[in-house]
């Protein structure tokens, strides 16, 4: 080889373990004695993969995950597309991989990897991965509400008072429970002590919350919740467990997935201790698409982002971001990638132009021209750069990579089907379990509280029916005496009427007349002692 092409083999003598990724590219000729190669101890260390579309960047993340799995390491990666499933079947031997193996120097023999499919919420094929509200959090989700900074922090506030309150945010449900409870009279008073939320912020998070449901969100949210240590696992035979999502039923919804994955990679680094720099590392953590992640990202979550990969590292955990252009990442977390594969770019347009220039800058001096080699290499060729098991760059190396020993296309739906029925976590985590959290506490709460208000309601209406009925005999009892105290003058007048009528008639007079005759006759004949006639 010439004393260049040399040198940059030199870089690539490794003495530990590495994985294989293919063989240096020189004045067009595949090189297969300087083999291309990243320490086994530096995968923690990040990295990048991008390119165009349609240059093999899927392939690279499926060479790369069969090596780590080989040597022990777990992997998880998206299968945005749903062709990365075959990891699990044995690749199919062929002319065209048989030619890419003689021309790299592999001995290529298939294999099929050991494999756990999970599906977010339990969409698609896999095992339902899902997160609980409280744990996905406000940054996070306000990413994918697409909140502004004011929203987020309102939100924000919401989770903290939920926190407060023991109103555990499990699902969608809850969360929106809590918002209407929030502006509800009873809610503001509350919540006066640790700020206010309008009504027209909250009517912005809970549109934002329907229009997420309509999308069929809503099944990602809830439990069982993923237990992430579940992503550590190996084989029974040592191999490392690849762990693959599944998300072609979800692609257009690059936001969830994309936030989704990063919760994934937020709850290990909550929970995995410190372990600083180990021989391979736990878990190498390949996030596809990466450039939806940081689309109209906040200030607050591009900081949880740069946190996050900046000190997984220590934890033994190797994050893969996989785009298009290196412009696609900012560049606080860019910093932090110290592994290179870049395949082809294209410059058809003033911007692909201007970002091609971009990506030339971030790497080493070398002796290629390297914006005429990243526009003219072919597919399943690219152009790294790793750090060393020293930890320093190695030399810029146009190669071309090995090809694939697992199924490069989509597993048979039948098979994968299977594959997923089999596993040990479906029983657990097909069904969803909806226990009593903030929705069911606050609706419990409004029913005890209206059947309050119904009871006392109740009571007042007794009372007044008591009242009024009291009243009401009252007002009969003085309306009968008022009556009668009315009538007894008339009934006197009356009576002295009649008397006076009676006294005054010729009837009357006539038998006065005879009963004072009458009376006076008898009276005669008791004082002079005269008998009575006798007839």
């Amino acid at each position: 080889m010439p004393p260049p092409a040399q040198e940059i083999a030199a870089g690539y003598a490794l003495s530990g373990a590495a994985l294989d990724l293919g063989a240096l590219l020189w004045d067009g000729q595949c090189r297969p004695e300087a083999q291309i190669r990243i320490p086994l101890s530096m995968l923690n260390r990040h990295g990048l993969v991008a390119g165009a579309t349609g240059t093999g960047k899927t392939k690279t993340l499926q060479l790369i995950a069969e090596q780590l799995s080989a040597n022990g390491v777990p992997v998880f990666l998206a299968d945005i597309k749903g062709d990365v499933s075959g990891i699990s079947a044995p690749g199919e031997s062929g002319a065209k991989v048989q030619e890419r193996a003689g021309q790299v120097g592999q001995a290529w023999e298939a294999k099929g990897f050991p494999c756990e499919f999970y599906g977010l919420g339990g969409i698609g094929p896999g095992v339902p991965l899902r997160a609980t509200v409280t744990s996905f959090g406000p940054v996070l989700l306000s990413k994918v509400l697409q909140l502004n900074r004011t929203q987020e922090q309102l939100l924000g506030l919401i989770f903290h008072f939920a926190d407060s309150k023991g109103l555990e945010l499990v699902d969608l449900k809850d969360l929106r429970a809590v918002v209407v409870f929030l502006v509800s009279d009873t809610g503001k008073a509350e919540l006066k002590n640790i700020g206010g939320l309008s009504t027209v912020t909250a009517g912005v998070i809970l549109r934002a919350l329907t229009a997420f449901e309509q999308q069929g969100a809503g099944g990602f949210f809830g439990e069982p919740e993923f237990d992430t240590s579940e992503l550590l696992r190996t084989a029974p035979d040592g191999r490392g467990l690849v762990s693959v999502l599944e998300l072609p039923a979800v692609q257009d919804k690059p936001q969830l997935f994309s936030t989704f994955l990063m919760w994934l990679l937020a709850d290990l680094f909550h929970d995995l201790p410190e372990v600083g720099d180990v021989e391979k590392p736990k878990l190498v953590f390949f996030f596809d698409e990466a450039h939806l992640l940081f689309n109209g990202a906040s200030k607050a979550f591009l900081e949880s982002i740069t946190q996050t990969v900046r000190l997984i590292r220590s934890k033994g955990v190797g994050v893969f971001l996989v785009t298009q252009t290196p412009k696609d990442v900012p560049g606080d977390v860019l910093a932090q990638l110290g592994n290179r594969v870049q395949h082809a770019l294209r410059a058809f347009t003033p911007d692909d132009a201007k970002a091609l220039k971009a990506t030339v800058k971030t790497f080493p001096k070398s002796p290629y021209d390297l914006e005429e080699v990243l526009t003219g290499l072919g597919t399943g060729e690219a152009v790294i750069t790793v750090l060393s098991d020293k930890g320093a760059p190695t030399p810029v190396a146009v190669t071309r990579l090995r090809a694939p020993q697992s199924l490069m296309g989509p597993l048979d739906a039948a098979a994968l089907d299977e594959v997923v029925k089999s596993s040990q976590l479906y029983s657990r985590c097909a069904e969803a379990v909806d226990r009593e959290s903030a929705y069911e506490k606050l609706t419990a709460e409004q029913l005890e509280a209206a059947a309050g208000r119904a009871a006392v309601e109740a009571e007042h209406a007794k009372e007044a029916k008591e009242a009024k009925e009291a009243k009401e005999a009252k007002e009969a009892k003085e309306a009968k005496e008022a009556a009668r105290t009315a009538k007894a003058p008339r009934a006197r007048a009356q009576d002295e009427s009649v008397v006076g009528q009676v006294m005054g008639s010729g009837i009357f007079k006539s038998l006065a007349r005879s009963v004072g005759t009458q009376l006076g006759r008898e009276i005669s004949r008791s004082i002079f002692g005269t008998a009575r006639r006798r007839r």
